[in-house]
């Protein structure tokens, strides 16, 4: 009986705080909408609309882009139109980054440059690049990297107040190895909030200037096929010579070689001729010796 009557009891206490709970509730409802009532009033009374001057805006965060761009150009002077894009480059607020050129059987010349320019001017000298010569190839890449940047801003700043919690305590070390340890886990968070410092002027230097890598190149130059018509008196005349020409070079070349040969063989045939010969031809004529008995 005892706790039947406890448990009505406390029945009718958790109804009658819900009780209390509810006309506290209906009360605020009340009060909100007296308080909501001479909205209108106040409205024609001059208060200002919305979107007005007293309310703020909401900040649209600043994208940030990574522009690149390949283009391959075909020009007929590689070096004169390579002098013509530096020259625009630094005029319009940018750099040549790097520049590679080569000479291809002494009859062409091919460059290759990579261009930083800024973000406003990347369409314009886009579309004066393409202009130079005949357009090839043309490859073009944004990428957005504003998470990236928000992140790593973001980071940068936790960083900062994590590195300056450490230093605070550090101050009110007093023992040795606490005073080592911190100076460990200091190092630690200035080497991260170096390393992000590092990603943040990466990212900015890549969002502030576009990169273009501009081929240069000069047209193949074709040998001129000639037509073969029938041979005529003139064409004749040049070939007769051209082999009369080529025939005395040959036989020239031919005595030059043989002519140590030669030379020699006269040599021997005058020793023969003027040497041997007469003492053979006088022992013959002499005859052979009379035999003594």
């Amino acid at each position: 009986m005892a706790s039947l009557a406890l448990a009505g009891c406390g029945s009718g206490a958790s109804n009658g705080s819900s009780a209390d709970s509810k006309e506290a509730m209906s009360g605020e409802a009340a009060a909100g909408g007296a308080a909501k009532g001479p909205a209108p009033d106040s409205a024609h009374a001059g208060a200002q609309p919305p979107g007005g001057k007293g309310q703020q805006q909401p900040t649209v965060p600043r994208t940030h882009i990574i522009r690149t761009a390949e283009l391959h150009v075909e020009v007929k002077d590689a070096t004169a139109a390579l002098a013509s894009v530096r020259t625009a480059v630094e005029g319009a607020g940018g750099h040549v980054a790097d520049e590679s050129t080569e000479r291809i059987d002494d009859t062409q010349v091919t460059s290759r440059v990579v261009l930083r320019v800024p973000q406003d001017r990347y369409a314009t000298l886009l579309t004066d690049l393409a202009g130079t010569g005949k357009l090839l190839s043309r490859k073009a890449d944004a990428k957005d990297v504003t998470g990236q940047v928000v992140d790593v801003e973001s980071r940068i700043a936790t960083q900062r107040a994590s590195v300056a919690r450490v230093r605070a305590l550090m101050d009110r070390a007093e023992q040795l190895s606490d005073v080592v340890t911190l100076e460990g886990e200091l190092s630690r968070r200035q080497a991260e909030l170096e390393s992000l410092l590092a990603q943040q002027a990466s990212l900015k230097d890549r969002t502030t200037m576009a990169t273009i890598t501009l081929e240069l190149s000069e047209p193949e130059k074709k040998e001129q096929s000639k037509t073969e018509d029938d041979p005529g008196f003139l064409d004749a005349l040049s070939g007769g010579w051209n082999a009369l020409v080529t025939t005395l070079r040959w036989i020239v070349v031919v005595l030059g070689a043989a002519a140590p040969f030669l030379l020699a063989f006269a040599v021997a045939y005058a020793a023969w001729r003027f040497l041997v010969r007469p003492r053979l031809r006088g022992r013959t004529a002499r005859g052979p010796a009379p035999r003594k008995d």
